[in-house]
């Protein structure tokens, strides 16, 4: 059996760029920068792909910073370039996307923070967790067996 399957959380690098094919299918394509769990300083850049109504939601309602979840498959491609060369391209081809942060509160026009909790409970999203944050309830004894 093969699968792929791709699931993302990131922040939007630049507006969505929306385009139509010679036969009016709406297309859309942005990137998403995305760090890694365990070392804050690196992120990835990764380019997806949206196609007809996502394509228009997406660029109608898009803008750089906002936060965004995009479930796809991964996709690999070549094209010949302008210059005559031959290029290869990976990308994600998005099946289903969803903003996670309320239009106008990208990171980059996000208001400063008034010490509430946010009503919408996202606020705490991609808040990393410390294992002594962790309560633990009905610890076992070493002796307890479960079944």
């Amino acid at each position: 059996m093969n699968y792929n399957r791709v699931i993302l959380v990131g922040r939007l690098t630049r507006d969505p760029e929306l385009r139509y094919t010679t036969n009016g299918t709406a297309v859309a394509s942005f990137s998403l920068a995305i760090n890694r769990r365990f070392n804050r300083e690196e992120t990835d850049f990764i380019d997806v792909v949206a196609w007809r109504q996502q394509a228009e939601y997406c660029a109608n309602y898009g803008s750089k910073g906002r936060l965004m979840m995009v479930e796809g498959r991964l996709q690999v491609r070549t094209y010949e370039a302008q210059d005559g060369q031959k290029r290869k391209v990976t990308e994600v081809v998005s099946d289903d996307l969803k903003f996670l942060d309320k239009q106008g509160t990208s990171q980059g026009s996000r208001p400063a923070s008034t010490g509430k909790k946010d009503a919408d409970g996202w606020d705490d999203l991609g808040r990393e967790v410390r294992l002594e944050d962790i309560d633990i309830i009905d610890k076992p004894e070493e002796d307890d067996i479960p079944f």
